[in-house]
C-alpha cells in the first residue's frame, strides 16, 4: 500500500510531476521511488546539466530536484544549470541537493529574488516528512533553506542584518527556511500578530519596501545570504 505523507498541504486530487537531476544511480533511483511512494509522479531524470535543461524543456515538471556537483568536473554544473533554467523561465520551480554547505551557491540561486527555490544539503532527505514539506513548499512558490545554512549564516551577520533583534533573527532564520508566518507563531508560541509585527519590522530594517514584483521574503533572504 503506498504511503501518503500527511504533514504537507497539497490537493490529493493533483499529481505533482517531478524531474530529477543527480548523477549517483543509486540516488537517482532512491529519490525517485521516494517520490513515487509519495503519489508524485517522477516525468524525468538527468545525470547531467545539458540533459537537465533538454529534460525540463521536454517535460516541463511542477519542480526539478538537483544535484549541485555534476559532470564532467563535479563541482558547480548542477546550481550553475539551475541558474541559467530560471534566466529562462523565471517560474521554474528548484530545489537543489548538496553535500556540503556552500553558501555563494545557496546566494547565486535566490538572487533572482522570487520564490520557487530551495537549498538543502543531501542528509536533510533521511528525514522523509521534512523533505517532501521542502518539495511540495517549493513547488507551490515558496522557499526552504537548509537549517545549517541558516546556522553557517549567523556567524557571518554583518550590518544592517546586525540592527535585528535576537528575536527578529529568530524569525528570520524560520523564514529562511520556508515556514509561513502562521508556522512560525506556532515554532515559537506566540501569536499571529506578534509575527507579522517581527515580519514587518525586519523588512523595514533591511529597506525592503512593499513592491508588485518582489517577493519580500526571498529578499530578506537575499539580504542575510549578502551579509557574509
Amino acid at each position: 500500500a503506498r504511503r501518503r505523507h500527511v504533514g504537507t498541504h497539497r490537493d490529493p486530487d493533483v499529481v505533482m510531476r517531478v524531474l530529477v537531476v543527480e548523477d549517483s544511480v543509486l540516488l537517482r533511483a532512491g529519490l525517485g521511488r521516494l517520490l513515487e511512494d509519495e503519489d508524485m509522479e517522477l516525468v524525468g531524470e538527468a545525470d547531467d546539466a545539458e540533459t537537465f535543461l533538454s529534460e525540463w524543456e521536454r517535460s516541463r515538471p511542477d519542480i526539478s530536484i538537483v544535484d549541485v556537483r555534476m559532470p564532467p568536473t563535479h563541482t558547480d554544473e548542477g546550481i550553475r544549470a539551475s541558474v541559467e533554467l530560471r534566466r529562462r523561465h523565471p517560474n521554474a520551480k528548484i530545489l537543489v541537493l548538496s553535500q556540503y554547505v556552500e553558501v555563494e551557491y545557496a546566494s547565486e540561486l535566490f538572487a533572482d529574488g522570487s520564490g520557487g527555490i530551495g537549498y538543502l544539503l543531501k542528509e536533510r532527505i533521511a528525514d522523509v516528512g521534512e523533505f517532501i514539506d521542502a518539495v511540495t513548499r517549493v513547488a507551490a512558490g515558496g522557499t526552504a533553506l537548509d537549517p545549517e545554512v541558516v546556522q553557517q549564516l549567523f556567524a557571518r551577520l554583518r550590518s544592517p542584518i546586525e540592527s535585528l533583534t535576537p528575536r527578529e533573527r529568530e524569525v528570520l532564520s524560520l523564514m529562511a527556511q520556508g515556514f509561513t508566518n502562521a508556522a512560525i507563531a506556532d515554532q515559537l508560541g506566540v501569536s499571529d500578530g506578534a509575527i507579522e509585527k517581527h515580519t514587518s519590522s525586519i523588512f523595514v530594517k533591511l529597506n525592503l519596501e512593499p513592491s508588485a514584483t518582489d517577493h519580500r521574503r526571498v529578499l530578506a533572504v537575499l539580504a542575510w545570504l549578502d551579509a557574509r
